[in-house]
């Protein structure tokens, strides 16, 4: 008969298990609608001047979203709303109604001057415009239209912290499924000519409408929860201040990728017409393993381990990492592997497989961005397990400090390499910026005492290692040449990639299973919320 201990365990297991299994599978659903969106763009747009006036437009909003809703605030506020959580339902009340007032205000100030300071901002992100009058000025025009889209999507993502701290996690992980539909939608407008207005500002006008809807379908959750209570703008209150001594580097380490982003767009602005399309392109494949990898490992771990730090419970503390580093690790190699070895076809089936726009060139040239941004997928999945470990502690200047160097590793990397690799090495630079920040974490979390890493996790990162080794021989011996893959027709390239991925999931989870992985090992002893 099991103990009450041992119950409560499993059940705990079990529970984390599956708020995991749901993000990533919500994920996984997001990433896909999100293909699709961008299957529709690239038939629209291809990788022409106007993508990329498109891309700068819609990145100024995303970057500032990222950098402050998803990344810093989240890491500064889900800590602090476990400890008001625990305290009691007056307490959280409160902390809620001075944080949501307060945040949206600064966020409705935030995104009028970025409306008044558009042309500013196209500057500051596409510097290589200021040398094309016309395309400036329609960019800082198309900007003007999209960046109240900031203020929607980090209400939203908001919402979607405080449902996460309650054990709601689908909703918040299908929600960016609603942008992908508004964008298609709005594309579909542009292509069929139902609207008299020029394609790209159609598009635009789609991303204003998906974060008004994306913010409305979380609301009614949040008020049968009872957690809608009335705004207000105590600055006085002891959790706000909390949130705003933690904030501050929290912006700076939580958004080492977004601000490497903002690096390659500024120089691939001053790169031959079409760098921009083809690093979003290769940057929305490498978008589908880290939103089902690291995104969906990163929202389920933050809460739960803000709750262990808030009981003291370091045993189940090091059990959650070390389950995360071994999940990360067993589904990011291979999916790294996956993505160098199969770039062309990816980019050919995705973005060039329905006609449009895309030539084959683009594909080449996005393959060769994928190729390298492959190289960073473990290191941006390591980076999204450990963070979490440093702001569930309520620190946030160390992971500064390591982010600061990351930032630098890039910058350096980046002009280093962008004049005689192009976008290419820009590329390149962002892989050895996710592998710099990810080892100091952990050798951060290590030094400092707050994780001691299980003895079976190295050998289970060795058997990764080994298996994705395993997968790299089968794909480069059965996969056809790259030339062969842009002389198929449609139909018969989806399907040799079909099989071919079909074939080296089940190939490697063969390996696994032969090295002994059997399905509880791929659990967790963390705790409920």
């Amino acid at each position: 008969m099991k103990s009450p201990k041992t119950e409560d365990t499993a059940s705990a297991t079990d529970n984390m298990a599956r708020q995991g299994s749901v993000v990533a599978s919500m994920t996984m659903l997001s990433r896909i609608s999100g293909l699709a969106r961008d299957v529709v763009l690239s038939y629209l747009f291809g990788a022409s001047q106007i993508a990329d006036m498109f891309f700068v437009a819609f990145r100024i909003p995303n970057f500032f979203r990222r950098l402050f809703a998803e990344g810093a605030f989240n890491q500064a506020f889900v800590p602090v709303l476990m400890q008001y959580k625990a305290a009691g339902q007056a307490q959280l009340l409160s902390f809620i109604a001075s944080l949501s007032g307060l945040f949206a205000t600064a966020l409705a100030l935030f995104v009028i001057a970025g409306v008044l300071f558009a042309p500013a901002l196209t500057a500051l992100f596409a510097p290589g415009f200021l040398d094309q009058p016309d395309v400036y000025r329609q960019t800082s025009e198309l900007v003007r239209i999209t960046f109240p889209y900031l203020g929607l999507i980090s209400l939203t993502a908001y919402a979607a912290a405080l449902l996460n701290a309650h054990g709601y996690f689908a909703l918040p992980a299908v929600t960016p499924v609603l942008l992908n539909i508004c964008l298609m939608l709005a594309a579909m407008v542009a292509i069929f000519g139902w609207v008299d207005a020029q394609p790209v500002v159609i598009v635009a006008w789609g991303v204003m409408v998906a974060g008004i809807v994306q913010l409305l379908v979380q609301l009614p959750t949040l008020g049968r929860l009872g957690l809608l209570p009335r705004p207000n703008l105590n600055t006085k209150q002891e959790g706000v201040r909390q949130v705003g001594q933690l904030l501050l580097p929290a912006v700076f380490a939580a958004s080492v990728a977004q601000i490497n982003a903002l690096v390659n767009t500024i120089l691939a602005s001053t790169l031959v017409s079409g760098s921009i399309a083809w690093l979003y392109y290769a940057d929305r494949l490498l978008e589908l393993p880290v939103g089902l990898v690291a995104v969906a490992l990163g929202t389920v771990i933050l809460p739960h381990l803000s709750s262990m730090v808030a009981r003291n419970d370091q045993q189940r503390f090091n059990a959650t990492l070390d389950w995360g580093l071994h999940l990360g690790l067993m589904l990011a190699l291979p999916a790294a592997v996956a993505l160098w070895f199969l770039a062309e076809p990816l980019v050919a089936v995705m973005f060039a497989s329905f006609g449009g726009a895309m030539t084959a060139h683009d594909v080449v040239m996005a393959a060769a961005a994928l190729e390298m941004f492959a190289l960073a997928l473990p290191g941006f999945v390591l980076v999204k397990v450990l963070q979490p470990a440093f702001f569930a502690n309520q620190d946030t200047r160390t992971p500064f400090r390591y982010a600061a160097i990351a930032v630098a590793v890039n910058l350096v990397a980046s002009l280093a390499t962008f004049s005689w690799m192009g976008h290419v090495g820009l590329a390149l630079a962002t892989a050895l910026s996710a592998w710099t920040q990810a080892l100091l974490l952990f050798y951060g979390l290590a030094a400092k005492g707050r994780y001691q890493m299980g003895g079976q996790l190295l050998g289970w990162s060795v058997r990764a290692l080994f298996c994705s080794m395993l997968l790299a021989v089968g794909l480069w011996y059965f996969s056809p040449p790259d030339t062969e893959w842009l002389t198929m027709l449609p139909l018969a390239r989806v399907g040799w990639l079909a099989l071919i991925v079909l074939a080296g999931l089940m190939g490697y989870a063969v390996a696994l299973f032969l090295f002994g992985l059997r399905p509880h090992h791929l659990r967790n002893h963390g705790a409920t919320l």
